[in-house]
C-alpha cells in the first residue's frame, strides 16, 4: 500500500468507519476488526483490493427514500494490522488513532497463539479489552 492510499483510507476510517473488537461467535473472545459503512460499493470494492475484508449488503427498509448501503468488514488479524499499521500515521480522529495504537502494541501480548487462557491471561485479556472500550 502507497502512503498516498494509506492516507485516503485513514480519512476515510475516520469518517465512515469503525476501528472495534468483535466476536465472531458467541463464546469466544473479541477480536480487532475495521468496518467501513457506505453507500458507494465501488469505493469499499477499491478498499477491499488494499486491505482484504469482506462487503456486506446492508438491509434497506425503505427502498424509495434511500439508497443501498454496504459495509466492509476487515477481521482477518493479518489485515487489521496491516491497515492499521499502514494508516495510523495518517488517522486524525483521537480515539481512532489511540484504539489503533493500542491493538497494534497490546493485542498480541494479551491473545495467546493457541486460545487457550489461564486465569491470569484471562485476567489480562479481560482488562486489554475494558481498557480498549474506554478509549
Amino acid at each position: 500500500m502507497n502512503s498516498w492510499e494509506a492516507a485516503y483510507i485513514a480519512g476515510i476510517i475516520d469518517g465512515e468507519g469503525s476501528i472495534t473488537l468483535t466476536r465472531m461467535h458467541e463464546k469466544e473472545h473479541r477480536r480487532p476488526c475495521i468496518t467501513i459503512s457506505s453507500t458507494n460499493k465501488e469505493l469499499l470494492t477499491y478498499i477491499q483490493t488494499l486491505t482484504g475484508g469482506v462487503i456486506n449488503n446492508k438491509k434497506n427498509y425503505n427502498p424509495g427514500k434511500h439508497k443501498n448501503s454496504y459495509t466492509l468488514s476487515i477481521k482477518k488479524k493479518e489485515d487489521v494490522f496491516f491497515t492499521l499499521k499502514h494508516v495510523l500515521p495518517f488517522l486524525r480522529i483521537d480515539q481512532k488513532r489511540k484504539r489503533a495504537m493500542w491493538i497494534l502494541d497490546h493485542y498480541d501480548h494479551v491473545t495467546p497463539r493457541n486460545g487457550k487462557y489461564n486465569p491470569d491471561s484471562l485476567k489480562t485479556k479481560l482488562e486489554f479489552e475494558d481498557y480498549f472500550f474506554q478509549i
